[in-house]
């Protein structure tokens, strides 16, 4: 039986979860491009896949249906349409030009379903076009990508938030990551799984990421605004949310436009229906707005504490913290190697790299089962759990 569709909460028991296995596309990066596609080392393609699949077993375990992105997106590509509009949206760059656009369209139309979805996601390089020769494929550098490959679609979080029976495709903010969005949008109006879904928000709209919504309670969502999501994307995203009935309260919370707090979930995740995992040196700092909507207009707080603010939203008396180390030597260090950026399989139970031996001891000693998982290669792209995840479908 399939599961039923949608998520109101980052806590409640996980049914269906999406992610995407590292493939080709992270064999693309180099010492010279993996900077401007946003990783902070090469990785070991197939170690990061041992990892990944040591990841997707510790889900099944937990009785988790675990989807894969590629397969989706193959699947995906069968149905009419599909292939015209994703070819059409990766050949759109203004570099190529027309002979070597039209020339990619027919070539790529000719690929079957698996074939085209390996270029849309590991790229093509100029090296690559064997069949056709123009004056942009002779000026351009042999090994310059034609398309660009996306390394960063390893977390799934980003480019999709289910919010109760309804999907939000996101915005990215980075050029590395702009086409993500595309293949994601694609999969969900394409794939028969999705059939009837209605998307809300979409990459045509001002930036808000995967990474920067939490899902504090049923009705409750927090959103950082930070590097990522900017304060259009909130508030774009916040009037959605309410005129779809999604939200009775957001926090919009601000966040340091940093490489290391690039997203809310680095900083915080929930790992209990009222209690979070936090990077102590943000704890007494972290603020929010709380915003409501009245009459067709969103009502927007002075800031407070955002423990205070969530703790209210969510009507309840306080929303405990759990800190990330024990000094703050240690809590930069494991927040750096996503310490707070857990994935809850349910209430008290989480998903963690187990490099962060004091932030899973703290986990533990306060009645946190966690599952420790090997994430050095995973890392390098700077995300855990959390970020490799996006939940289609949990208990409601």
């Amino acid at each position: 039986m399939t599961p039923s569709i949608g998520a109101s909460s980052e806590v409640q028991p996980l049914q269906t979860v999406m992610l995407h296995r590292p493939g080709p596309e992270l064999s693309r990066l180099t010492p010279r491009n993996n900077d401007s596609l946003l990783f902070d080392g090469i990785p070991w393609l197939s170690k990061a896949q041992e990892e990944h699949d040591a990841f997707a077993a510790a889900l099944r375990s937990h009785g988790v249906e675990v989807l894969y992105l590629f397969e989706l997106l193959v699947e995906a590509l069968a149905a009419p349409g599909a292939r015209e509009e994703a070819i059409t949206a990766v050949t759109s760059s203004l570099r190529l030009g027309d002979s070597l656009r039209h020339y990619l369209v027919s070539a790529l139309n000719d690929e079957p379903d698996e074939d085209l979805a390996l270029v849309l996601t590991a790229g093509l390089r100029n090296d690559e076009v064997t069949g056709h020769r123009s004056i942009v494929t002779s000026l351009f550098a042999p090994d310059i990508f034609l398309i660009d490959p996306l390394p960063n679609l390893l977390f799934t979080r980003d480019s999709s938030v289910w919010l109760r029976d309804r999907v939000a495709v996101t915005s990215l903010a980075m050029p590395a990551r702009m086409r993500e969005t595309q293949l994601t949008s694609l999969i969900y109006s394409r794939h028969p799984r999705f059939a009837g879904v209605e998307q809300v928000h979409g990459p045509e709209l001002e930036h808000v990421e995967g990474g920067d919504v939490l899902l504090l309670a049923p009705g409750v969502i927090a959103i950082g605004v930070g590097e990522r999501t900017t304060p259009a994307g909130f508030e774009r995203f916040a009037r959605q949310a309410f005129e779809h009935d999604l939200a009775h309260t957001l926090l919009a919370v601000p966040i340091a436009q940093e490489r290391a707090t690039m997203h809310l979930d680095t900083v915080v995740t929930m790992v209990d229906v009222d209690t979070v995992v936090m990077y102590p040196n943000m704890a007494d700092s972290l603020q929010a707005h709380t915003v409501t909507f009245n009459d067709g207009d969103l009502v927007t707080s002075p800031t407070q504490s955002f423990f205070t603010a969530a703790a209210a939203a969510m009507g309840i008396d306080e929303l405990k913290q759990i800190d990330t180390g024990l000094d703050a030597i240690t809590a930069e260090r494991e927040q750096w190697d996503d310490g707070n950026n857990t994935l809850a399989i349910a209430p008290r139970l989480a998903v963690a790299y187990e490099r962060n031996e004091q932030t899973n001891a703290r986990l533990r000693d306060h009645g946190i089962e966690v599952i420790a998982l090997s994430g050095s290669e995973l890392g390098s792209g700077r995300g855990g759990p959390r970020c490799m995840s996006c939940p289609i479908s949990r208990h409601q």
